[in-house]
């Protein structure tokens, strides 16, 4: 699953857009402008990123949990580790976005 996540992130960079970063993220599920969210577990603290998932849950949109921030990162085209990442327009991911549990 993780595979397909950063997948889905690296063609939707290159095709359509992401939103990195946790005040980004929150704000893109706040509007229900994500499609898809992907949090890293290795977060610390955990309460950094703690709400996406439950934000993310009432607003009916489907999160992918990754092991690594550093992978996270390089998949949203970063040098350094991200926490979370919002695919916003899937361009040519809308297969991979599906394949998630988006909508």
């Amino acid at each position: 699953m993780s595979e397909k996540a950063y997948e889905a992130i690296e063609l939707a960079r290159k095709t359509g857009k992401i939103i990195k970063g946790t005040n980004e993220v929150t704000k893109a599920i706040e509007k229900e402008k994500a499609k898809l969210v992907i949090v890293a577990k290795d977060v610390n603290p955990p309460e950094i990123t703690m709400h996406i998932p439950l934000l993310a849950k009432e607003k009916g949109i489907p999160v992918v949990e990754v092991l690594s921030k550093e992978e996270l990162g390089a998949a949203a085209g970063l040098k350094l580790g991200t926490v979370s990442v919002a695919i916003v327009k899937e361009g040519e991911a809308k297969d991979l976005v599906k394949e998630l549990g988006a909508k």
